[in-house]
C-alpha cells in the first residue's frame, strides 16, 4: 500500500517534527530527575515549569512565580485526568452529598468513572441531548438537587464533533453552587478556551490530540477544590498525583500547545474548509447518507456520517485497501461490535449507527486528498451495496 490518507485525527495526531527535537534532549541529555538537588536536575524542572507556564496561559488560569501555587496538574493523559477529576472529587466531597450529573454523551473515561462511582454507593444522572448531540441545559438545571457535588460535561464531543455551551453549563453550575468539570481532550487548542470565563473548576486534557506525544495529559483544578490525590507515594505535583515526571512528554506537550496557539485560526479555517468540501461532496454525491451532530457548532475538522445499507466494519476495511484511515467512532471502542452510544442517544436509528463513518481532518491533509477519498467512498458503498438485500427492496420500493 503506496498511498497512506490520514483522516482519523480524533484518535491520535502525528507528533510535530518541532515538538519531537524539543523532546529530544531531555531523553540522554538533561535526564536528571527534576526532584533531585542538583544541576542536571534543576535543567528538567525548568523545562516542566516551562511549559506549565504555556499551558496555564493558554487556558487564561492564574500564573505564578512558584510553580507550588499552580493550578495545572500533569497526567499520563486525558483518561486519567477524567478518572482523577471525577474519582477523586466524589471522595472528597461525599459528606456534602453523592449525587454526580454527566451526559449521556461522553466519552467512556468519564461514562466508566460513573458506573464505578455507582457501585459505591453514588448516584449519577445522565442527561440527554437533542438531534445534534447538544446537551438538553433545561434538564441538565432540573437534575440538580441538594446533594449535588459535581457536573461533567465534555467540551466537544469526540464522535461527532458537537461542541457543548460550556460557558451556560458552567453558569449553571455556578448559580447553584456545585462543581463543574469539562473532557476538553478534543477542544484544547482546536477552539479557545478561558476556564474563568467559561467558569470551569476542573478540565482534562491530552497532548497526542494536538500534534504532541502520546502519555501525557493534564488536569486544571481550580484553586480552593479540594479534590484528592489520585496517585499517592512521592511529593510530584504538589502532592497531588506521585511518580516522577515525563519530562520529555512535558516538554513536547508545552511545545506542541505553543505552536497550536501561534496558528489556531488559520488552522481552523483551513480544516474548516476541507470538512465542509467533505461534507458537500459526501451528502451529495452519495444517496443515503446523512451527517450526524451538529452542522454549525461543530470542531473544526470533524464528520461523522451515517450510510445506509452498508456496515461500518466493511466500509473501512475496504477505504484501508485503498490506503485511507477512517474510523466508526471512539478508538477507545474500535473492538466493540455494538452500535455508538453517542448516535443512539442522538435518536438515531440502530441501522444508521451500524454504518458510521467518522472522517477527521487535521494540519496535514489536502484538498486532493478528501477528493480520492470521496471518490474511493462513491466507489466502494456501490459495490458493497450491490451485495445487499436490504439496498436492492429499498431500490424496488423507491423506483
Amino acid at each position: 500500500m503506496d498511498k497512506l490518507i490520514y483522516l482519523d485525527n480524533a484518535a491520535t495526531t502525528r507528533t510535530r517534527p518541532e515538538v519531537a527535537e524539543a523532546m529530544a534532549p531531555y531523553f540522554s541529555e538533561y535526564y536528571g530527575n527534576p526532584s533531585s538537588f542538583y544541576t542536571l536536575a534543576h535543567k528538567s524542572a525548568a523545562a516542566i515549569k516551562e511549559a506549565r507556564d504555556i499551558i496555564v496561559e493558554s487556558i487564561g488560569a492564574q500564573k505564578y512565580d512558584d510553580p507550588e501555587k499552580y493550578d495545572v496538574y500533569f497526567t499520563a493523559g486525558g483518561t486519567e485526568a477524567d478518572n482523577w477529576a471525577l474519582i477523586a472529587t466524589a471522595e472528597a466531597y461525599q459528606d456534602k452529598g453523592k449525587h454526580i450529573i454527566t451526559s449521556a454523551v461522553e466519552h467512556h473515561a468519564v461514562l466508566h468513572s460513573c458506573q464505578y462511582l455507582e457501585k459505591r454507593g453514588f448516584e449519577v444522572t445522565y442527561v440527554g441531548v437533542d438531534k445534534d448531540g447538544i446537551i438538553k441545559l433545561d434538564e441538565l438545571e432540573k437534575a440538580i438537587r441538594e446533594d449535588t457535588i459535581l457536573i461533567s460535561v465534555m467540551f466537544a464531543n469526540n464522535e461527532i464533533g458537537t461542541l457543548q455551551p460550556v460557558k451556560e453549563i458552567g453558569a449553571i453550575a455556578k448559580e447553584h453552587g456545585v462543581l463543574f468539570h469539562t473532557d476538553a481532550v478534543q477542544a484544547y487548542c482546536q477552539v479557545p478556551i478561558d476556564v474563568d470565563k467559561m467558569n470551569i473548576d476542573m478540565m482534562s486534557a491530552s497532548a497526542h490530540k494536538l500534534y504532541g506525544p502520546k502519555g501525557i495529559g493534564f488536569l486544571y483544578i481550580r484553586k480552593g477544590i479540594k479534590t484528592k490525590s489520585f496517585i499517592h507515594g512521592g511529593a510530584q505535583e504538589r502532592g497531588r498525583r506521585a511518580g516522577t515526571e515525563n519530562v520529555p512528554g512535558i516538554v513536547g506537550f508545552g511545545k506542541a500547545v505553543e505552536i497550536a496557539l501561534a496558528n489556531m485560526e488559520q488552522r481552523a479555517k483551513e480544516e474548516m474548509e476541507l470538512r465542509d468540501h467533505l461534507i458537500k461532496r459526501v451528502t451529495t454525491e452519495i444517496e443515503e447518507v446523512s451527517l450526524n451532530g451538529c452542522q454549525k457548532s461543530r470542531l473544526p475538522g470533524n464528520t461523522n456520517f451515517s450510510v445506509r445499507f452498508v456496515e461500518s466494519e466493511s466500509l473501512l476495511l475496504d477505504l484501508m485497501s485503498k490506503g485511507i484511515c477512517a474510523s466508526s467512532g471512539s478508538a477507545c471502542t474500535t473492538k466493540s461490535l455494538d452500535p455508538s452510544h453517542v448516535l443512539l442517544a442522538c435518536g438515531i436509528s440502530h441501522e444508521r449507527a451500524n454504518g458510521s463513518l467518522r472522517m477527521t481532518i487535521g494540519a496535514y491533509n489536502t484538498k486532493e486528498e478528501i477528493d480520492y477519498t470521496v471518490d474511493c467512498l462513491k466507489e466502494i458503498v456501490k459495490r458493497i451495496r450491490g451485495l445487499s438485500p436490504l439496498y436492492e427492496d429499498y431500490l424496488k420500493k423507491n423506483k
